[in-house]
């Protein structure tokens, strides 16, 4: 059992905070609801739900991960249109979702949460927000994710271009591409989707290339009318395609944990794919990847390379040395006149929840914590934060397989650890710090000859410890957070009886 930190028992209905409105935010709220927590407050800094999927809405913006995996275990849907959902369609998908589960009177959007700060007196956090007001919670869920804050180039003189620009998650659907000069900076995961889209209507496209990609094919195409019927009205169909997508996602995180075998198939397969897809050989050798497969996130596309072949397109990997009025300067000398930038230079996805400011035992501020790199207790808590629980935290995301399912495990295992706290009547609950130190210890060690450490990557931190993924199996993540283990946890009683919170 867990064990008592002393102060007084008290008993109270528990207020539970959730920042975030994306699936995270979402899926959390509607677990709760199932085990009868009933005041929840979600708070959402866009104008409506939808996280990630609210605001990219780029050209050809899609999920690179088959629908009928990326989608919650208890809400699926046999009406997908094709095999990974567009932006829109995975929208409509979350907002109905929760719809069903009435989730939409616990939010309040346009709020940005700028501070949590925990009271150790009272075993309660105060939760900020940037337009001056605060809400008291027993416990507090940071459900912001690893992508939601955009990440720009460093580039000498960047805001002396006088053309237009945007990055790619706040698309500029104003301003009209057709007949202009377009560059396009980065060549990751969104660049792959709407580079192809853009390519039909712009005079020109110039595409800067820091690093090569490996590919796998996706033809994105609709599912046909059978193939839809089939799924609706044979039974355990749907289940069998979900566990087929399911394995060959896990198939995916096999090749990067072991490049040197099966991760030579994973390699040889995209090689042959890349070399079908690109007919000149000089493109061929300067857009080709130089690192391990598998250790920089795999991308998924049938187009893109085919794109780079269009005559009103341009390849440029000569790194950029600053940026001009007219268009970037790249280290051959040569000045790329543009009318508009596109930015896909991806998210910081180091900073978590930061700028946010975490504040919690002892005054202690969870970015001077995480100042060695970010760490957390199954990716979920964190010693001295106490009753505070992450979504989408520090090592758990996922390089192959879907973050949904990392998401209802993660939501599960909080709702267990709020659970216990409810039925042991204390204040808080916090993970123990050698339990933390261990756990995390262990995961890194898992990293050691694996793919992911054979390069740099936007899954390390500027020390090049990997911060952001899970280092092995979804359905390794899935056992390990079945079940709370209350020893690894200390309930806290508060110091003095709380007073009296209006509702």
């Amino acid at each position: 059992m867990a064990r008592y930190d002393g102060g007084v028992a008290v008993t109270r209905t528990e207020k539970i905070v959730i920042v975030g409105g994306g699936f995270g935010g979402i899926t959390a709220a509607i677990e709760l609801q199932k085990h009868g927590f009933r005041d929840l407050t979600l708070l959402e800094r866009a104008p409506a739900l939808g996280g990630t999927w609210f605001h990219n809405s780029y050209p050809g913006a899609a999920c690179d991960v088959p629908s009928h995996l990326y989608s919650l275990s208890f809400a699926r849907r046999r009406n997908w249109s094709r095999l990974c959902g567009p932006q829109q369609e995975i929208l409509d998908y979350l907002r109905e979702v929760a719809g069903e589960h009435g989730i939409e009177r616990l939010v309040e959007t346009d709020t940005e949460v700028t501070r949590c700060v925990w009271d150790r007196g009272c075993c309660r956090w105060t939760i900020e927000s940037a337009d001056g007001r605060s809400w008291q919670a027993d416990a507090v869920i940071i459900a912001t994710g690893q992508l939601h804050r955009e990440a720009y180039p460093q580039i000498e003189g960047l805001e002396d271009f006088a053309g237009h620009s945007f990055h790619s998650a706040k698309w500029d659907h104003d301003y009209e591409l057709r007949g202009k000069r377009v560059g396009v900076i980065g060549t990751g995961a969104s660049a792959v989707q709407f580079v192809p889209e853009i390519a039909e209507e712009v005079s020109e496209l110039v595409v800067f290339q820091r690093t090569g990609n490996w590919f796998l094919p996706r033809e994105n195409r609709p599912y046909s009318r059978l193939f839809r019927t089939l799924l609706a009205i044979v039974p355990g169909a749907q289940a069998v395609y979900r566990w087929c997508i399911y394995h060959y996602t896990e198939a995916l995180t096999l090749m990067i944990r072991h490049p040197r075998t099966i991760g030579r198939l994973g390699r040889a397969r995209s090689a042959a794919f890349m070399r079908s897809q690109l007919k000149d050989p000089q493109l061929r050798e300067r857009v080709w990847p130089d690192y391990t497969f598998g250790c920089k996130r795999i991308l998924f596309s049938s187009q893109f390379l085919a794109t780079l072949e269009r005559p009103n397109v341009r390849v440029v990997t000569e790194q950029i040395t600053r940026m001009t009025p007219r268009g970037p300067s790249t280290a051959d000398g040569n000045v790329h006149e543009l009318d508009c930038l596109i930015y896909a230079s991806g998210f910081r996805t180091n900073d978590f929840m930061f700028p946010m400011e975490i504040v919690g035992s002892d005054q202690r501020r969870l970015r001077d914590v995480w100042a060695h790199g970010a760490h957390a207790h199954l990716g979920v808590t964190i010693p001295g934060f106490p009753s505070l629980f992450l979504m989408y935290g520090p090592n758990t995301n996922t390089s192959g397989g879907s973050i949904l399912i990392y998401l209802e495990a993660q939501a599960s295992y909080l709702r267990q650890a709020l659970s216990l706290l409810r039925s042991s009547g204390a204040g808080a609950i916090d993970v123990r710090p050698e339990v933390e130190e261990q756990s995390n210890s262990e995961l890194q060690k898992r990293f050691d000859g694996t793919a992911w450490t054979s390069c740099d990557s936007w899954y390390r931190d500027e020390t090049g410890r990997i911060v952001t993924n899970w280092p092995g199996y979804m359905r390794e993540y899935v056992k390990r957070t079945r079940t709370l283990d209350p020893d690894e946890y200390v309930l806290l009683n508060p110091v003095a009886a709380p007073s009296p919170v209006a509702a």
